[in-house]
Order: C-alpha cells, then structure tokens, then sequence
C-alpha cells in the first residue's frame, strides 16, 4: 500500500547510517529518484506480494512477521531510526524471485524514505560494485552450503538406515532360502512315498479317498485357527497318543505340525475311516508331507511378502520415483519412516500409533517430510538410551516408548512425536534448533537435524515446529497447513 506522499530532505537522508558516508550528490539523487511517505498504524506491504520498494526507517515503530501455517509469528519489532526492509535482494534481479519474504505493519504514525526496487538495483550496482558482488558471493554461497548441507544430513541418515534395511531384509530373506532347502526335501520324499502308494495294494476308490484328503488338508492349512501355547500343547498331545494308538511311527514328531495345520482328531478318524490299519501309517505320512510343504510354502510367501512390503516401504520413504512436490497421504509417510528406522528402534523400544485415520492428504514434499520424522524419531530414540545410561546402536540398550500422534489442529495437520527419554534441559533449550549445536557423543551426531527439519517445516511448508519437554516426557509436535500455495523457492531477508 502507498503512504502519504511528504518532503524529502537530503540532510535527514544523509543521518540515517545507511546513507551517512555518501556525497551531497548522491543523497540529492536519492531524494529525487526516492520519496518520503507517512503511514499510519496498520500494514504497509505483505508477505508473498511482489517487491516493489526498499523501506528506510526515519521515525515511529515497525513490526516483521512471517506466515507460519494460519498464523502471522512476529520475527522482529523496533523503533530504530534508519532500520531497513523490502525489496532488499532487487540486485540479484531475476535471479531471485522478487516478493516480499515478510510481512511489515507500523503501530504508530511512522515515516518512511523508499526507494522503488529498481532504482534501489541501479544505484547498488552503480555505487557499490564490489559489494553487490560480495553480497552476490554471499547469498549464492549461503544457498549452496545450505543445499550441501540438507544433502549431506540426507546421506548421513540414509547411510544409517541402509545398515538397518540391510539387516531387515537379511531375516526374511534367509527364511525363505531356509523353507526352500526344505521343501525342496519334503517334495523329495513326497515323491518316494507316492511311488510306495502306487506300488501298494490301494484301490482306486481309497487312493481317490487319499487324494480328496490331501486337497482338503491344503484348504484346512490355509484356514488354521492361531491356539493358546496351552491348547497347542494339550492338542499335541491328544494327537500324539492317536498316532501311537494306530501304530504310526514319530507321533511325537508329526503331532506338533499336524495341530500347526488346524487337524484334529477327527480330522485322523476320517482318515483312518477310508484306509485299513495295515495302509494307516503310509497314509498319515503322505498327508503329513502334504501339510509340511503347505506350512513352507506359507513361509516363503511371508517371507516373499515382507521383503516386498520393505522394498516399497523404502520406496515411499526414498520418494525416488516421485514429483518432489505432491498430494501425500502422512500416514503413509510416518509408517514408510518408522519401518525403515524399526532396526535402529530396536525391540525394547515400543511404538505406539494414534492416528487420526479421518485427516486428509495434504500438498507437501513428502521426502523432505520423512526427513523431518527420520531426525524426531532419531532424536528421540537418543534420548530414551541415554534415560537409562545405555547407549549402542542398532537397538541396543534403552528402553522407552515412541508414541506418534496426528490430529487436526483448526487448518493445520498435527504430527506429534512423544518420548519418554531424559528431556532437554531448560538452559539449552533456546538452543536445540541451532546449526551444529547437539548433545549427543561425538561422531553421533552433526548438530544439523533440528535446523534442517526446521527449514523444511517452516519455511518449505509454511507450517510450524515446536517441543514441549520434561524428564519421561518430551514432545515434538509438526503443523502443517492442510492446503498450501504451489511451491516456490522464495529467499530469505531479514530487517
């Protein structure tokens, strides 16, 4: 918005420290190429709108604030003659995104010196050539590092939770080589013992029977009831005295399979009922063998299927073959992150989920988001070792519970990370999202964790990032607004 238009003085221009080393002649340019306008309390520009002028404080009182979600979070307030904001990059020009990265309000009649953007450019390059190139270095370096940063962070957990997939993937992976070495043994002697049967004095209607047995065996597989330790127990028993009753070797052995696959004993007293007792125990193998390859071929395809299911949980937390930017679902994300971590969690840690399965997908980065809940939970399954003095990776040592919560919060999405750790300790809390600051052991952390999920909420989602903590209960709780603008690569300014 534009003040009212008042009289510009090269002498009051001249004593605000900005401009007090210039010559006459370059202030008299100023007054005739800027002007001098008053405001009166309410705002002046907006966060987002298209830089159009630099602002140069002569008198009265300013407020910044940036959006963070549905709130305006006041950055900076003060009465300092001379202090400046606005279109404070117009010399980087296009290459830039020229807007407004803040917000500014007067709270009291206040006058302004303005400059529009781009004579402000003009003269910066005119006057000032090697500082608009240092001030270039500057900005472009600070966005590289930052980049270099963000991506080294990235590595530095991918390269932890490479280690925990590896590990795994390795426990399903040998189960199935396991169960087939196996069944490729019990096909074997399925095999010898058909050839006995054939080669028995089974008629056509009992071998029928056999066959009708055995497929409905496989169905009853499928179909097992899970049983009690102690109905299990009670259940081999009664069919291991059956078996020995009918003069069939190992019922001992078969029994615990047999009740693995839902057989009872009348499931034996119908068998028994199609064969004579000579042809019983050839006929109880058979179906024993029958039963044995079911429950390993049931291995192999849990074992098959939990590596698939890794593989995509990897997939989705990776984002590898997806937009950077998208509609994401964060249940989906958090589930992706925690199975990925679940080797570093480790098995003396619990995981408590409490979605809200009503909350919908929000436009995001979702690989920037799972980032964001790799450091929360990394953070805090620290902090539950350290509880109880227990340190060590991959699960080792410290217990505790992770308790990850989502809710909605008026327009914003809540993602809550609860632990039960040590706390952070109020004298450096000011400091947590600080580059570089960390507590934990050297070579376990990079101080970098908080300070990128912080650039990633707050100034990539325009949502917000915050913590509540005290011993056995600290919480870290991520908004982020429900709709949000297209995604844009505004820079930073400050005043």
């Amino acid at each position: 918005m534009s003040g009212r238009p008042l009289p510009c003085s090269p002498q009051e221009i001249g004593s605000l420290f900005l401009f007090e080393e210039l010559s006459p002649e370059q202030l008299g340019r100023l007054c005739a190429e800027g002007r001098v306008e008053g405001f009166d309390p309410g705002p002046v520009y907006a966060e987002g709108d298209p830089a159009t002028c630099f602002y140069v404080m002569l008198e009265g009182a300013v407020v910044l604030s940036r959006r963070v979600g549905g709130d305006d979070v006041e950055v900076n307030r003060t009465s300092q003659r001379g202090v400046y904001a606005g279109a404070m990059q117009a010399y980087l020009g296009e290459r830039v995104r020229q807007v407004y990265n803040n917000s500014m309000r007067v709270t009291e009649p206040t006058r302004f010196f303005v400059l529009p953007a781009d004579t402000f450019a003009s003269i910066m390059q005119e006057w000032f050539p090697m500082a608009v190139h240092l001030l270039e270095g500057l900005f472009f370096g600070s966005k590289s590092t930052q980049r270099a940063i963000g991506q080294r962070e990235r590595l530095l957990a991918l390269g932890s939770l490479s280690a925990g997939l590896t590990h795994e993937l390795n426990n399903p992976a040998a189960a199935a080589v396991r169960a087939t070495a196996t069944l490729r043994e019990r096909v074997g002697k399925m095999r010898h013992k058909l050839r006995m049967i054939s080669a028995g004095t089974y008629d056509r209607e009992t071998l029928a029977n056999l066959i009708d047995f055995q497929e409905r065996t496989a169905e009853r597989v499928a179909k097992a009831p899970v049983l009690s330790p102690l109905e299990a127990a009670d259940r081999e028993d009664a069919l291991a005295d059956w078996l020995d009753d009918h003069g069939v070797a190992e019922g001992w052995r078969i029994a615990p399979t047999f009740v693995q696959a839902g057989l009872d004993l009348d499931w034996l007293e119908q068998i028994a009922a199609s064969v004579d007792e000579e042809t019983l125990p050839g006929a109880i193998g058979w179906i024993g063998y029958t039963v044995e390859t079911e429950l390993l071929m049931d291995e192999i395809e849990d074992s098959t299927s939990r590596i698939s299911h890794l593989v995509d949980a990897a997939k989705q937390y990776s984002q590898l073959d997806r937009a950077p930017f998208q509609v994401a679902d964060v249940h989906e994300l958090l589930d992706s992150t925690l199975l990925m971590l679940s080797g570093k969690i480790g098995p003396r840690i619990k995981v408590v989920k409490e979605y809200d399965r009503t909350l919908p997908r929000i436009p995001a980065y979702p690989a920037e988001l799972n980032q964001v809940w790799t450091n929360l939970i990394d953070n805090a399954v620290s902090a539950m070792r350290r509880s109880d003095g227990k340190g060590g990776e991959n699960g080792e040592g410290g217990e505790g519970t992770l308790t990850v919560r989502t809710a909605r919060d008026h327009d914003r999405l809540l993602v809550e990370f609860r632990d039960t750790g040590t706390g952070i300790p109020p004298e450096i809390r000011d400091r947590v999202f600080d580059p570089f600051f960390t507590t934990k052991p050297v070579g376990e952390g990079t101080g970098l964790g908080l300070d990128i999920s912080w650039r990633i909420v707050v100034d990539k989602h325009h949502g917000g990032l915050h913590f509540d903590s005290e011993p056995g209960d600290t919480r870290f709780q991520v908004l982020l607004p429900l709709s949000a603008p297209a995604p844009d690569d505004t820079s930073e300014e400050s005043a």
